[in-house]
């Protein structure tokens, strides 16, 4: 026996939530078409030249991935060494390297950094890994690499300043007016050079300098410079007279000045009085072991 199915019919407020579900939608599709069309009149471009723009978009982003999965695959090495081939082949290889800028500087070290790119393919160089080795040469402030086609590499070298010798345990040290180490000297080359000495004192080099610029005209008197204590400077002079200074930068640069200004009037430089001690400003005390042979009594302070 055939039995006959009956749906239920819908409920009124299930229709009517439809038929307002319906009509919001048509609201947001009239509303999002007519800002679209609002925008589309505001910006200078037609609907065909935005459809251009979104294709080159896209085909931009598929070349990005197909470079990405090349890259993946190492068809990019592949690729580099075929390029690498074209160019030796058509004369671009590296068969000779030209140093500019050498006075001090032993030239072999500079050929020893950048002979490992001889014979290459000049498109294989990497100027900055050549310009990064060259720049860790002791000597080297500051150096320029670049290609001169069809094979010759180019080095230009800034070499850094010798300024003074630096005492260490067992040996000299060359150093610049930073305190950088340049090479190792001997005693008799030493000679003639400020030689600076103490515990930390490699560190205080620059601060040094700009000290002795306080008095220019004590500069050149000025032989040997012992860092004391980490904290001060004593100066012998080219008569091997010592001025023991105060700590503090502007305290030891007022002494020195006050000591050039006292050499000036009075030639202390050169005299009888052996060290000169201006830890106490503003008074300096003078020690003369010639006064006691002479009768006299020993200068032992004084303003």
């Amino acid at each position: 026996m055939a039995r006959t199915i009956r749906r239920k019919p819908t409920g009124v407020r299930r229709q009517a939530r439809a038929q307002g579900t319906r009509q919001q939608v048509r609201k947001a599709r009239a509303k999002t078409n007519s800002l679209v069309d609002a925008l589309m009149r505001v910006l200078p471009f037609t609907e065909d030249q935005l459809h251009k723009f979104f294709l080159g978009v896209i085909l931009l982003a598929a070349a990005v991935l197909a470079w990405f999965v090349a890259s993946m695959a190492g068809l990019n090495a592949l690729v580099a060494q075929k390029v690498a081939g074209i160019a030796v082949n058509s004369g671009f290889e590296v068969h000779n390297v030209e140093v500019r800028g050498i006075e001090r500087l032993n030239e072999l070290k500079v050929y020893d950094q950048v002979l490992g790119a001889r014979e290459r393919a000049m498109t294989q160089v990497d100027l900055d890994a050549l310009r990064k080795a060259v720049k860790g040469l002791s000597w080297v402030e500051d150096a320029r690499v670049s290609r001169q086609l069809p094979d010759t590499i180019v080095v230009d070298v800034v070499e850094r300043t010798p300024h003074a010798v630096m005492r260490k345990p067992g040996r000299l040290v060359l150093i610049d007016a930073t305190g950088h180490e340049l090479e190792p000297i001997s005693e008799a080359n030493a000679k003639g050079m400020l030689l600076i000495s103490g515990p930390g004192a490699q560190a205080q080099v620059e601060a040094l300098g700009t000290l002795l610029d306080a008095a220019p005209a004590l500069r050149p008197q000025v032989t040997q410079a012992e860092w004391v204590g980490n904290r001060r400077w004593n100066l012998t002079f080219r008569t091997g007279q010592v001025l023991a200074l105060p700590q503090g930068p502007s305290e030891a640069s007022g002494a020195l000045i006050n000591f050039a200004r006292l050499d000036g009037v009075e030639r202390l430089i050169g005299g009888k009085v052996v060290a000169f001690d201006m830890r106490t400003p503003p008074r300096i005390y003078m020690r003369c072991p010639e006064c006691r042979e002479d009768g006299k009594p020993p200068i032992e302070g004084g303003t």
